[in-house]
């Protein structure tokens, strides 16, 4: 019988084969060759990897001929199947050795024995065991008593990789260099079934790029079996982040290597001596000094020790300092000298004891220590889940009976965008100083923050990422921000007071629900960032706090455009202002010790407004959550947010844009309390943003929805068993009124059976109305409320449609411009066709107009000939109308009747007054008028008397004013 092998064939003591057939199909056969009556045993799923034999002819041509269309012989065509049988039918069967280096093992040696780390992938499911060269073969070896545990091992490699006398035949070979010559060895015996190439992994050194070899080598040990129970203890007594690198998950037991989560827990509970020993030069030396004879071992633990041992003064402790110092030996001078041991200290073992060796600790610091430790967290990579965390936990149980940590924060790999290892050879990573230059060192931060490897998952680092955090976090975070800034100066800009906080009580009883809710949206931010926190979840937070700029940015700025630029009044602008400000200060605070920079930018500017305030932002304190979180308007806003999002979605579908108004929309939900919210106080902001006209709730959710229950399958199929398909039948056929009452009660018994809210789906389908289509009526909603949109073309609305079209325009052309907030224009709009249409238009929706762009919109024919157009754009087509909108920097217009009145009706000196006005400063004249409280002197006017200007009487700051007054007093 020959049982075919791959391995270590110089070196082997054993074969391995896996003997689990009940987990994994493994089964053994025993084959004999048709032609040449050889005998094998292989794994019956590997049979196909023998080479297929063929009979010998007298006939080579024809035996070696193909005939065309000849099907490809299989394995089992040439050989004979003699027995199938379990792997472990074939354990401790002796076998004989294909080289006799060894026979002084035969004994205990070159039998067969099992274990699961053999694969099914290639080979031949048998492989030799040499255990001095594999983590495996070595144990796999001690625990079927083939070697025992501390004795020396038979090494047949040199340290120059090469073969030892022991192996006569390739004595002094490197071992890399003589595979040929050993496949020829075994082929000359007879006994070599198949050889080949195959790719695979393998290790190289990263500096040499050269392969290493696997081999046991001497070293010094901790024994850690008397340590696990203890470390298994001490382990439970810490908390880890994410928690499942701590916790063992073993599913299949007897598959331990194959299938387990090979975590912190399952490392501790296997864990096995510890090789604290390294072959260097460079390190810390291993305090061992040894006699000649190894009889006499002496520990060091101090320098006063070795200086009172060795009779030597000890300045250094680096080997080249102290090897040559010597211990004489206790047992009298006829026994020599002891000298240190040439190993030094696995690095890992210093890191280990980085919690009381960086204190000098015991020689110093023992009440520091003893209140400090253990630490209260570690961080680091999930690579050291059998590093330093491992070491950590070794050495402090070992010293103290104690962990080393209270926490633990457990981080993944960074991977380059290709998967592969970051490498400075393979340069598959950018410059991470090229991304800190591009987008910053806060962006860089937060995207590693929110990226899997805080989850201790690997990252695929990408440049584009960190781009993405720039565009989706800092950009809205900055333009609310900048917002604050252009509105809080816009103030000074009017002549108003410069802005300053109101009371505190003031921001909190505004009457505002939208300053109501982003109080309360800070207030929960605080709180579950401290809780989050607390709990070292840090990738949950990234996630919150895109949801809260999210909320600031498009809801509470965007819904509050009008009180933030004053359009509400002085009062109102000031809180919306002061709540923005504080707003955007507590979550800049929350969130500096993630993006320390940008937040510390953002302060140093608004700290202004505050007296007393820290000097950074990193010497402030976390905020404090103050007053009550208000859930309910925090849940109606949420609802809201989801009520314009089914809305813009059913436009999309009905290629409406959000221009085009609409007739009315319908909320359907149950909930009382929200939709008189919705119809009430955040009726306003979702009409507006919606452009619908009438804004209708209904909490009859049976008027426009039909209810439909299906199972979970996925909660219930295990728990059910065999009834499931009697309860999933039960369940769909629940009535309208039973689905309701059983969501309101929230479980419901069937078969015996007790089902809650998660066991059973409630589908809402839209139910139109009768005589209508889906072009007519259409709906969306998610489970929880739905929105009706009535589609239907309504030509009253074309004028509040082409009113928003106009505006939609004006705020591109500024924005095209690249014009500021406070930048003060006058708009001028001009029909491109002759039209009655545009002007009767324009008329009606006058004040929604002035509302929107903060100005009256002028007629072409009302420019003044001293105007200057800084830009202008013709637009065609637009609702069936044509027109040019023309922005002018904004004009002084005076009153010609009432100046020249002033100079005894000399018209002359009139349009010489005119010109010094229009050649001023606007911004400086509009804060000359605001400080002479609406008069301003000029007397700078050469061969002109002085006279007295009254704002609105004898001249207005924009052409739109002048034109407004002129109409008031022809009207």
């Amino acid at each position: 019988m020959r049982p075919l092998w791959l391995g270590r064939l110089h070196r082997g003591l054993s074969l391995v084969i896996l003997p689990f057939a009940s987990i994994l199909p493994f089964d053994y056969v025993k084959v004999r060759s048709k032609y040449t009556g050889k005998v094998y045993v292989i794994a019956e799923c590997l049979l196909s990897s023998i080479p297929v034999e063929k009979p010998k002819s007298s006939d080579s041509k024809t035996s070696s001929s193909k005939t065309k269309g000849a099907k490809t012989e299989k394995p089992m065509d040439s050989y004979e199947l003699l027995q199938k049988f379990k792997g472990s039918e074939l354990v401790n069967k002796k076998y004989e050795p294909l080289f006799n280096y060894f026979q002084e093992f035969s004994d205990a040696a070159f039998r067969v024995v099992a274990d699961n780390y053999v694969t099914s992938d290639r080979g031949t499911g048998i492989v030799h065991c040499a255990p001095a060269f594999g983590e495996d073969d070595y144990r796999v070896c001690i625990e079927n008593k083939i070697i025992n545990k501390g004795e020396n091992l038979v090494v047949a490699v040199d340290d120059d990789g090469c073969f030892t006398e022991r192996i006569t035949d390739f004595s002094g070979r490197y071992v890399k260099d003589a595979d040929k010559d050993i496949i020829e060895a075994v082929k000359g015996k007879g006994r070599l079934v198949k050889t080949g190439s195959f790719m695979h992994s393998y290790p190289f050194c990263w500096r040499s790029d050269t392969p290493l070899l696997y081999r046991a080598v001497p070293s010094w040990f901790v024994r850690l079996e008397k340590l696990k129970d203890q470390l298994l203890e001490n382990n439970s007594q810490t908390y880890w982040v994410p928690d499942y690198v701590k916790v063992r998950i073993l599913p299949y037991p007897l598959l331990l290597n194959i299938l387990q989560d090979k975590r912190f827990h399952n490392w501790l509970e296997n864990a096995r001596d510890w090789a604290i020993s390294r072959s260097r030069f460079w390190g810390t030396p291993l305090p061992v000094w040894i006699s000649g004879d190894g009889e006499e071992i002496v520990v060091i633990d101090s320098v006063a020790k070795l200086e009172k041992l060795s009779g030597a003064k000890v300045f250094d402790l680096h080997r080249h300092k102290i090897d040559d110092i010597t211990i004489p030996s206790s047992r009298g001078p006829e026994f020599g000298v002891l000298r240190r041991v040439d190993d030094v200290f696995d690095c890992w073992f210093e890191s280990g004891s980085m919690p009381y060796a960086y204190i000098h600790y015991p020689f110093e610091n023992e009440e520091f220590f003893a209140e400090n430790f253990p630490g209260h967290f570690v961080a680091e990579g999930l690579d050291q889940t059998r590093g330093w965390f491992y070491t950590l936990m070794v050495l402090s149980t070992a010293l103290f009976g104690k962990p080393a940590f209270r926490n633990l924060v457990c981080n993944g790999l960074v991977l380059a965008e290709d998967g592969k290892k970051m490498s400075k050879k393979l340069k598959n990573y950018p410059s991470p100083m090229d991304v800190i230059d591009d987008y910053g060192a806060d962006a860089l931060r937060l995207y590693l923050i929110n990226s899997p490897v805080v989850r201790a998952e690997t990252l695929r680092f990408k440049k584009d990422g960190v781009y993405n955090v720039v565009k989706d976090v800092f950009l809205p975070w900055y333009n609310a921000y900048r917002f604050l800034v252009q509105n809080a100066q816009r103030l000074e800009v009017e002549g108003l007071a410069p802005f300053s906080l109101v009371s505190p009580t003031a921001q909190q009883n505004s009457y505002n629900v939208l300053d109501q809710w982003i109080n309360s949206a800070t207030r929960s931010l605080v709180h579950f960032v401290r809780k989050e926190m607390d709990a070292y979840r840090l990738y949950t937070v990234v996630p919150y706090l895109l949801k809260f700029l999210d909320d600031l940015t498009n809801v509470y700025v965007r819904f509050n455009r009008k009180r933030l630029k004053g359009r509400t009044g002085e009062e109102d602008c000031r809180i919306a202002l002061s709540t923005l400000y504080n707003v955007l200060l507590t979550a800049c605070k929350v969130i500096s010790s993630f993006t320390p920079f940008f937040t510390e930018v953002l302060y140093q500017n608004m700290r202004k407004v505050c007296a007393n305030s820290e000097e950074s932002i990193h010497y402030c304190s976390f905020p404090q959550e103050e007053g009550e979180r208000d859930a309910r308007i925090e849940q109606s806003v949420s609802r809201m947010k989801t009520i314009i999002d089914h809305a813009r979605n059913i436009r999309e579908r009905h290629n409406k844009p959000l221009k085009s108004p609409l007739r009315k929309m319908i909320i359907v939900h149950p909930d009382g309390d929200f939709l008189n919210d919705i119809a009430g106080k955040l009726s306003e902001f979702v009409r507006e943003e919606l452009n619908v006209k009438d804004l209708i709730t209904c909490n009859d959710t049976l008027e426009y929805t039909s209810l439909r229950a299906e199972p979970e399958f996925s909660a219930l199929g295990k728990r059910l068993g065999k009834d499931m398909g009697v309860i999933a039948k039960e369940v769909k056929a629940m009535s309208q009124n039973e689905i309701l009452e059983f969501e309101k009660v929230g479980e419901l018994t069937i078969k015996m059976h007790c089902l809650k809210l998660t066991d059973i789906k409630v589908r809402r389908e839209f139910k139109r109305p009768d005589a209508l289509t889906e072009k007519e009526m259409d709906a969306a909603g998610d489970g929880d409320v739905l929105v009706v949109l009535d589609l239907r073309p309504d030509e009253s609305l074309f004028e509040a449609g082409f009113a928003r079209e106009v505006v939609n325009r004006i705020q591109k052309l500024r924005k095209k411009l690249a014009l500021d907030p406070t930048d003060a224009v006058d708009v001028y709009i001009e029909s491109l066709k002759e039209n009655s249409t545009l002007q009767r238009v324009l008329d009606s929706q006058e004040l929604y107009i002035r509302d929107a762009i903060g100005s009256q919109l002028l007629p072409s024919t009302a420019m003044p000939s001293h105007a200057v157009v800084i830009g202008n754009e013709a637009f065609h087509g637009i609702s069936g109308l044509s027109f040019s909108i023309s922005l002018a920097r904004a004009a002084v217009m005076i009153n010609s009747e009432s100046c020249a009145a002033l100079y005894g009706g000399n018209t002359r000196f009139c349009q010489m007054l005119q010109v010094y006005l229009v050649s001023r400063d606007h911004s400086n004249l509009k804060t000359e008028v605001q400080l002479g409280n609406g008069t301003i002197r000029v007397d700078s006017i050469e061969n002109l008397p002085p006279v007295e200007l009254e704002f609105g009487r004898h001249f207005h700051l924009t052409v739109g004013d002048h034109f407004v007054a002129t109409r008031m007093q022809l009207g």
